[in-house]
């Protein structure tokens, strides 16, 4: 039987790391900072995507794909993004290896490139670099592209999904004729994400602004989706970013109006990444492993026989053979567990595992014409007639589906605090953790101070939110704006 993992109350972040491992989803790669995805987590990252991809396609966005390597020139080219990005990057300054005179594998020197390749930390430079080619005109307006690709950024602290030298991810890169046509991409696909969050992942998520200091490089402004995680911390889950005209005028990327009057594209991009793995592993995980929503869940019901002998598995075949084809047609997410494994163990390994639904059948009950139906999400086991199987198992994947939501989305309001004194607010940080709910001033000095006091950070400026008549939490000034101030990851 697996190892028992450690409890959240005791440490947290190993109960993460066991999790993640224990329940098949991840493991180190050779080089450091890596992570090899095993199946069962590539499962839930096809099934996070899948749901997305499908979402940005309605919205009207096509896929592509850009290249891995960018000269580092492009970089050069647009300053604060390459500020925001230069302590991460990989630099990749040779192209052959060759053995030495001592036997020795070495760089081959010869090799050494004209201008050294950047190993994609983002795509901005490389994307706008071919929209320079690909638009002249209003005409070519707008440009909706997504890709899905892969990540390099030199971590120096890598946690298994959370932060890693290389993830999976998507981004969006658009091109607009107008101003007004970038800030609804940009409102859009925030939309797109909350929606990804909270009907898929069971997520509930607060969304805003990011404020001067944490936007994204090179960005105008950049909206995000915010998360808590169950140790109360902050994770953010999702960003979309209005670039305005700066990535155009980098590139010198300009059109025809039709006014035949030359302007520069506005520009947005936006990405989500597996980091929503670890999101829903803290989000909804308990001491006995994953809790998974089932819309992303590989299997959302697992069928356990206990059988004993030959005899036994013939009939519990034949008994639960039509619920699983009728199951399977309806495009339910099924494993049929008919491992020697004992019993035990599988109801060991798939509580891990978090699967929403686990089917029990065993001699007794196909004697009685029933079957035992297990919920992950609150363990509560329920005896159900054969002919209720069906439309049981489809009732139950709902409620646990809203009830995981629920419970994230309590647990949440639950930790939120509203504060308007300094003390109180550093004392609730100390003492208690979560999401403080307070005015700032909109001045970098209030932030930065908050966070070398603290080490809270402003995770988004609610938009939604008036600051009249609300005072600065720190400086005791008139606020400009109504903020969430968290720890993070």
């Amino acid at each position: 039987m697996s190892k028992k993992i450690t409890p959240q109350s005791q440490n947290y972040s190993v109960w993460y790391t066991d999790v993640v491992r224990e329940a098949g989803l991840a493991d180190y790669g050779p080089v450091k900072g890596t992570m090899v995805i095993k199946p069962y987590g590539f499962m839930i990252w096809e099934n996070i995507k899948d749901s997305l991809d499908r979402m940005i396609k309605e919205t009207g966005h096509v896929n592509a794909y850009f290249p891995l390597f960018i000269p580092k020139s492009f970089f050069a080219k647009e300053a604060e993004h390459v500020e925001g990005f230069a302590k991460e990057c990989a630099v990749v300054t040779h192209t052959k290896l060759m053995i030495n005179d001592e036997n020795k594998i070495v760089v081959d020197p010869e090799s050494k490139l004209e201008e050294e390749v950047i190993v994609r930390p983002t795509s901005e430079t490389i994307v706008w670099s071919m929209y320079k080619k690909w638009i002249q005109s209003y005409r070519d307006l707008p440009v909706l592209i997504n890709q899905w690709a892969n990540i390099v950024r030199w971590e120096m602290r890598t946690r298994l999904f959370l932060r890693t030298s290389e993830f999976l991810w998507q981004e969006g890169h658009t091109a607009h004729a107008t101003a007004q046509e970038a800030e609804e991409e940009t409102l859009k696909i925030l939309g797109v994400y909350k929606t990804l969050a909270e009907d898929f992942l069971a997520l509930p998520v607060l969304t805003g602004l990011k404020s001067e200091s944490e936007k994204f490089a090179g960005a105008e402004q950049t909206y995000c989706i915010e998360a808590m995680m169950k140790d109360k911390r902050a994770l953010q889950a999702g960003t979309s970013h209005n670039l305005g005209q700066n990535f155009a005028r980098a590139f010198d990327v300009r059109f025809q109006n039709k006014n035949n009057v030359e302007e520069l594209v506005y520009a947005t991009s936006w990405g989500v990444s597996t980091r929503l793995i670890g999101a829903v592993i803290m989000a909804h995980g308990d001491d006995n492993g994953l809790r998974l929503p089932p819309k992303i869940a590989p299997y959302q019901v697992v069928f356990v026989p206990i059988t004993r002998n030959e005899e036994e598995t013939i009939q519990i075949k034949e008994y639960v053979s039509p619920v699983l084809t009728e199951l399977k047609s309806n495009e339910v997410r099924i494993f049929e567990d008919w491992s020697d494994n004992s019993p035990g163990f599988k109801f060991h390994d798939w509580e891990m595992k978090g699967a929403p639904i686990r089917l029990e059948v065993g001699p007794r009950d196909v004697k009685e014409g029933k079957a035992v139906l297990v919920r992950r999400d609150t363990n509560e086991k329920i005896s159900t007639e054969k002919s209720q199987l069906v439309e049981t198992i489809f009732t139950l994947l709902k409620e646990i589906q809203n009830n995981l939501f629920e419970q994230a989305r309590t647990f949440r309001q639950e930790n939120t605090h509203s504060v308007s004194i300094y003390d109180e607010f550093k004392n609730i940080l100390k003492n208690k953790g979560g999401f403080l709910q307070c005015g700032w001033d909109g001045e970098k000095i209030s932030e930065a101070k908050i966070k070398e006091d603290t080490k809270a950070t402003i995770r988004c400026i609610l938009t939604e939110e008036k600051a009249e008549g609300i005072n600065c939490v720190y400086s005791g000034n008139p606020a400009k704006h109504i903020v969430i101030f968290a720890k993070a990851y």
